[in-house]
């Protein structure tokens, strides 16, 4: 049966400005580790190459699996992270892209170079729903998948509920966006958002429709991504809650929640989301062996 298998962000791990006690980067990896997460994501944008490159041997130490974020804007920016993913034995390059072409035939054109050139190195490739990049708009990003059937995307719909500044519950057309992109999602980012934040707290009493509305969006994108899957198939969902000016602060500066232990929330969350498909698939199975 395929998996499930949770990431937390690196860049998420940064102690900000009082979500969580600083805390030296072999003692984040342990608490990764202690915490059940199956990986890390090392952000390019948050740390240049040669940082990032000091990881490594905590990876392997720690017997984490490494996605890398990245933000390349030539097929120049692209080369040596896909070296940098070989080297890591990364699961995959999540690339927001930045460049923003003025056609869909031109943005088919270099999405299909970028892919081309991680299959000769072997590296398997996606690329992230993000404001300011090749799927800065939806309906944009809708009409590219269209025209790059083998396009793999991964899904952070934070960036679409601000960029569109939805309001609950969602026209149709909107709705119908949505569920063309969740039905080509190859992975998922953790963040909860709302037409006016790019990252609400999870806990507090105004923001819960929202979080409502995206444990929906996570629950209708596993399925459709269950019913293609391999049984040896692994779908990675990465939680990503940013420091600020992601994470709202107060008057004094400091952060109004705990990221980690939101972190730890959203990990349970979208677990138990895949326990109870899982015992429903499993359910099913047994029904139609013995329909009784």
């Amino acid at each position: 049966m395929a998996r499930l298998d949770v990431y937390q962000s690196l860049w998420a791990m940064d102690s900000g400005r009082g979500s969580h006690d600083p805390a030296p980067l072999e003692e984040q990896f342990a608490m990764v580790k202690n915490a059940g997460f199956a990986g890390m994501a090392i952000d390019l944008a948050a740390a240049d190459h040669e940082t990032a490159y000091k990881t490594m041997p905590l990876f392997r130490q720690y017997e984490l699996g490494c996605v890398i974020n990245a933000f390349p804007a030539s097929m120049d920016d692209v080369l040596p992270v896909l070296r940098m993913a070989s080297e890591f034995n990364a699961v995959v390059v999540n690339i927001i892209a930045q460049v923003i072409p003025s056609s869909v035939e031109e943005a088919s054109l270099m999405v299909q170079d970028w892919m081309e050139e991680a299959d000769k190195e072997n590296v398997s490739i996606e690329f992230e729903t993000h404001r300011n990049s090749v799927t800065n708009d939806l309906g944009y990003t809708t009409r590219l998948i269209e025209a790059v059937p083998d396009m793999k995307l991964g899904v952070d719909l934070s960036h679409y509920v601000v960029d569109r500044e939805f309001d609950l519950p969602l026209r149709d057309d909107e709705a119908q966006l949505i569920d063309k992109v969740l039905r080509r999602a190859d992975a998922f980012q953790g963040r909860i958002s709302s037409a006016q934040q790019i990252q609400l707290q999870l806990e507090f009493p105004q923001h819960q429709k929202w979080v409502v509305q995206f444990l929906d969006w996570w629950e209708t994108g596993f399925r459709y991504w269950r019913k293609r899957a391999s049984a040896d198939d692994t779908l990675i969902f990465q939680t990503e809650l940013a420091p600020p000016e992601y994470a709202m602060t107060g008057p004094d500066g400091m952060e109004m929640s705990n990221r980690w232990e939101e972190s730890l929330i959203m990990k349970g969350w979208v677990t138990d989301l895949w326990k109870r498909l899982d015992k429903e698939e499993t359910e099913a199975v047994v029904g139609e062996k013995d329909p009784g």
